[in-house]
């Protein structure tokens, strides 16, 4: 392979060095097939380079798409994002911050609302004296099972406001990873 095609290739690989090696040589090598497909017809390396455009935009696609498959959270796409979040731009240092902070938190508070309501629940039903227990409330009802009604009704907002950050997330990244559609299929 040509220097120029193996400069673009290290480029890219760089540019994901967040994720684990078996995905970034994964990346590496389907970019590396479609540059001898290419040459395989007949392609300079100008060529392929200019077809490919920006190593750092490429790599910033693939990322994309392996944030985006799927949609379940996990530690592999926390690292994606970490890598799509360097390479993105201005508008993504401030979108993907926000929603990736936004989505787990209300999703964690989602999960803890109800917790609280049934501990006062608890507490109130059986006279058990859980330190901070009277403390759970709700926009000043105090009511226990008024506020285990309320609790449920929260976590249920809430867990969708953080699923919807989630979704809003994969949405921004699909739409700025556009530019892997540039290679050869």
């Amino acid at each position: 392979m040509d220097k120029t095609l193996n400069d673009y290739l290290e480029t890219v690989e760089r540019s994901l060095k967040p994720l684990p090696v078996s995905e970034r040589v994964d990346i590496v090598k389907e970019i590396k097939s479609e540059m001898l497909e290419l040459q395989g017809g007949g392609k300079t390396a100008g060529e392929i380079v200019e077809r490919l455009g920006d190593p750092k935009a490429l790599a910033k696609a693939y990322l994309g798409d392996l944030i985006a498959e799927g949609g379940a959270f996990s530690g592999k796409r926390v690292l994606a994002l970490c890598a799509y979040y360097s390479l993105a731009g201005l508008s993504g240092m401030f979108v993907i911050p926000v929603l990736a902070i936004c989505a787990p938190v209300f999703i964690l508070c989602a999960a803890v609302a109800p917790i609280s309501g049934a501990v006062k629940l608890i507490d109130a039903l059986f006279g058990l004296g859980i330190p901070f227990a009277a403390r759970v409330g709700i926009a000043g009802i105090e009511n226990p099972f008024a506020v285990f009604v309320l609790s449920i009704v929260l976590g249920a907002a809430l867990y969708l406001i953080g699923w919807g950050c989630w979704r809003l997330l994969l949405r921004y990244i699909r739409g700025v990873s556009s530019v892997k559609q540039r290679l050869p299929r």
